[in-house]
């Protein structure tokens, strides 16, 4: 017996999961929510949605499916509302899985506070909370996880993870089709607060796409850090971030150094990416079409492709994707990570388990930003980054 399902957000990212959730196996009833009605119509009205979905599992706000009878909510909204909504749901007695980032915010003090409010809740309510942060399932990072697991590694020496995304590839786009919504609108209003006290974000406040391989595969977390930002004169008075680029140097739990890049300023293909270096072998990522993934070993050179990197998924997974999708990649995107992600988060609920990407995890990568940004705004100052633990059995 499988589980329901709220889809809450049906924009164009919220778009591409809902069809995955709503294809896996394990999942036997979906509900659609929306405050743009057309995006609702949209799934409402496919053919394909009609054996786990009904008229009457039709929502406009997340007030109404927050309040329905579903097991589980997948959050996919406007990323200043994730953390709020994460935490209604799992008081309403529903997993959550959660578009990245945690929360977005200018005030890292309050991101702090969700964290906290996020941990405290699935203590509270016994709920599971999952991040969907793609680079955790991308090939190269599973690969470099069974690596670690086999102690090819040995000790772990240094790391460095990246997101190089420039704002005039994709994100100014991204952030128009945002702010045009309802939801958006909202953000309009409520950011000219933040301006009004001085405070402004930063791309660290974004850091789970560049941290989240580095410190899964090691398993380790940061301690303290060091960070320096830099901003473009083209955005000067123009961003509601103080820094374009930030860079930062963390020294981690397991006594190694992290340096994470979070750029939104550089001439160069969007990256997202890391690399690895330890006594006994290094691995060096690359993404798409440029350069090569490499493992290196004292006396060994391996180059590695897709399929050698990627891990299986269970046969009936892949069979419900390969009969409902038509596309030529069922793994989606961001590196194929899309359908790890949905599958994780449904496996873990069935089978009532923490999952990989759970609270404790999550706001670990959130805390390293926050801190690094921090750092940033004091010139380089180090300071201590906060920690609450591993998540329970």
């Amino acid at each position: 017996m499988g589980i329901s399902l709220g889809l809450v957000g049906l924009g164009a990212f919220g778009s591409v999961f809902a069809r995955l959730f709503k294809n896996h196996p394990l999942v036997d009833r979906v509900g659609l929510c929306d405050r743009e009605p057309e995006r609702v119509a949209r799934f409402a009205e496919d053919a394909s949605f009609g054996d786990k979905f009904t008229p009457s599992d039709a929502y406009e706000s997340f007030d109404e499916i927050v309040n329905a009878d579903f097991d589980a909510l997948v959050i996919i909204t406007q990323p200043w509302l994730h953390a709020e909504q994460a935490v209604r749901a799992m008081k309403a007695g529903k997993h959550v899985y959660s578009a990245v980032p945690v929360v977005t915010l200018p005030d890292g003090d309050e991101i702090l506070d969700w964290c906290n409010k996020i941990i405290e809740t699935c203590k509270s309510t016994g709920m599971r909370y999952m991040l969907g942060e793609t680079t955790y399932y991308r090939p190269q990072t599973m690969y470099c996880r069974r690596k670690a697991a086999e102690g090819a590694f040995g000790e772990f020496v240094f790391s460095e993870g990246e997101y190089f995304h420039d704002i005039e590839h994709g994100l100014r786009e991204v952030s128009r089709r945002r702010l045009s919504s309802k939801s958006g609108q909202e953000w309009v209003e409520k950011r000219k607060k933040y301006v009004e006290r001085g405070i402004y974000g930063g791309p660290m406040h974004y850091p789970t796409h560049s941290v989240s391989g580095p410190m899964s595969v090691m398993k380790a977390h940061a301690k303290e850090v060091c960070a320096w930002g830099w901003q473009s004169q083209d955005d000067e008075g123009t961003s509601e971030n103080i820094f374009s680029n930030e860079t930062a140097l963390f020294q981690m739990s397991n006594g190694s150094t992290m340096r994470i890049c979070e750029y939104r300023r550089i001439g160069q293909p969007c990256r997202e990416m890391f690399n690895i270096l330890g006594t006994k072998g290094c691995f060096y990522g690359a993404e798409g079409n440029w350069g090569e993934n490499r493992w290196f070993g004292i006396r060994e050179k391996t180059v590695l492709n897709v399929e050698d990197m990627r891990e299986s998924l269970p046969d009936e997974v892949l069979e419900a994707f390969q009969t409902s999708d038509t596309t030529s990649n069922i793994y989606g995107g961001h590196g194929g990570s899309h359908l790890y992600l949905a599958h994780e988060f449904v496996d873990a609920v069935v089978h009532e388990r923490q999952p990989a990407i759970n609270a404790w995890e999550a706001v670990r990568y959130m805390a390293a930003g926050v801190m690094a940004h921090k750092s940033a705004l004091k010139d380089g100052e180090t300071l201590e980054v906060p920690d609450w633990g591993d998540a329970p059995e």
